[in-house]
């Protein structure tokens, strides 16, 4: 279960927003600072109940795509993957058998070929829900990343698709601001920007998206521009201005 964190603009971005004007394809239009916010930032959990048996991992710690970082208690459902294996593979040791016997003796009907086939097809089914019943007690990193927070550890008990852990990928990142409605259309996506951030960074970005809707209250319209952060050196939240490249 994954359940997607926005950490959108705070209203405070529209009070405190500092206008600067520059030019982009001829046209002068606003700058304005906005805040890091990484490119993916979600809360991980499972979909079934269970007790923490396993913690694999520590807050702090990058992950790879798959590994696991989070286990149940399973043990029931192992010993039921292995009873199904179990009658999955006798089911194809017996078709396989009567199988030989249709084809060199003709003693065997073709109803009676028909039904262990069925039997052994029902018996790879039913080891493949034990299999997915089995995943479905890890808590698995579906992109590569960095642990910010893990909120359950092993002996807690953890309800369906509570939120256990936190997971952020710091390998891009987002600027997020806010420019004049009137000024929007004057902007392009993929139009290369440049991005101040807090600190002394700066990095070249791309416009990602524009918002088509404006807010009435204070006129502004979203735009992001995303940017690469490979190195690392630079942290979700921080204040950063976007201006022309």
């Amino acid at each position: 279960m994954i359940v997607i964190k926005t950490n959108a603009v705070s209203k405070f971005l529209t009070l405190f927003a500092s206008f600067a004007l520059f030019s982009a394809g001829g046209a002068e239009i606003k700058s304005v600072i906005g805040i890091t916010e990484p490119f993916l930032d979600v809360e991980l959990g499972a979909s079934v109940a269970g007790i923490v048996h396993r913690q694999l991992f520590q807050e702090g710690d990058s992950v790879k795509k798959g590994d696991v970082i989070i286990e149940l208690d399973k043990r029931l459902e192992e010993l039921e993957v292995e009873r199904r294996k179990a009658v999955m593979d006798q089911n194809k040791m017996t078709l396989d058998s009567t199988r030989m016997l249709s084809q060199n003796t003709k003693s065997v009907s073709k109803e009676e070929l028909a039904k262990k086939e069925a039997e052994y097809n029902v018996s790879v089914a039913e080891y493949d829900i034990a299999v997915e019943q089995l995943a479905h007690r890890q808590i698995v990193a579906p992109f590569p990343g960095a642990i910010t927070e893990i909120q359950l550890h092993p002996g807690a008990a953890c309800a369906p698709y509570q939120s256990v852990v936190r997971l952020v990928d710091t390998t891009r990142f987002y600027f997020v601001g806010q420019v004049e409605g009137k000024a929007a259309p004057s902007l392009r996506l993929g139009e290369p920007v440049k991005i101040e951030v807090d600190g002394g960074a700066v990095v070249a970005g791309k416009i990602s998206f524009i918002s088509p809707v404006v807010d009435p209250a204070s006129g502004l319209a979203k735009i992001k521009a995303v940017f690469d952060n490979a190195d690392g050196k630079i942290r979700p939240g921080l204040a950063a201005k976007l201006s022309a490249e």
